[in-house]
């Protein structure tokens, strides 16, 4: 393949996800071979281990890319608003509805956690309080979105903000 290093090295990636995406709609994660997997994907052994250290090293770089885009396209909308930022993060998960059931049906939701909590940024320097509502938030929109996923993501980003903003005014009610 010609052109530049990068251009080669996108390329690679792009042949090592779409190959793993692939290989993950029929076999376990833990079933794929390093070494027929890198043939399948038509690229070196050496190219798969300059990029990634594992089959799950390339689920977790390809959600930190993901939610890094979205965050780059939500920032810069003229929607964006602390308002409508979870119904735009929901939509983003539907959007990406296949890599992210690929990764819970592989068993690896976790990539998904550490996504959100590398995002939430929970750190040691944090007062209490800032860490605690951090956590609340990361793990409940872990949950959430694993039980949404395990339901095949029926409702929008909207729908969804809706029935917690319903579920927030029950408790109150009758807290």
């Amino acid at each position: 393949m010609k052109g530049s290093n990068e251009e080669r090295n996108t390329y690679v990636k792009k042949q090592i996800l779409e190959t793993l995406l692939t290989e993950m709609e029929t076999k376990r994660l833990n079933d794929i071979v390093i070494s027929s997997f890198v043939d399948k994907a038509g690229v070196g052994r050496a190219s798969f281990y300059r990029n990634y250290d594992s089959l799950e090293d390339i689920l977790v770089q390809e959600s930190r890319r993901l939610i890094k885009q979205w965050w780059e396209e939500f920032v810069q909308s003229p929607d964006a608003s602390k308002d409508n930022v979870f119904s735009s993060l929901f939509d983003f998960y539907r959007k990406n509805n296949k890599f992210y059931s690929l990764v819970y049906k592989a068993g690896q939701s976790s990539v998904i956690l550490n996504t959100i909590l590398e995002t939430v940024n929970i750190s040691d320097d944090l007062p209490n309080k800032d860490a605690y509502m951090k956590a609340m938030y990361a793990y409940g929109l872990y949950g959430l979105v694993i039980e949404w996923i395990k339901r095949k993501m029926p409702e929008s980003g909207v729908e969804l903000v809706n029935m917690i903003d319903e579920f927030s005014s029950s408790m109150k009610q009758n807290g």
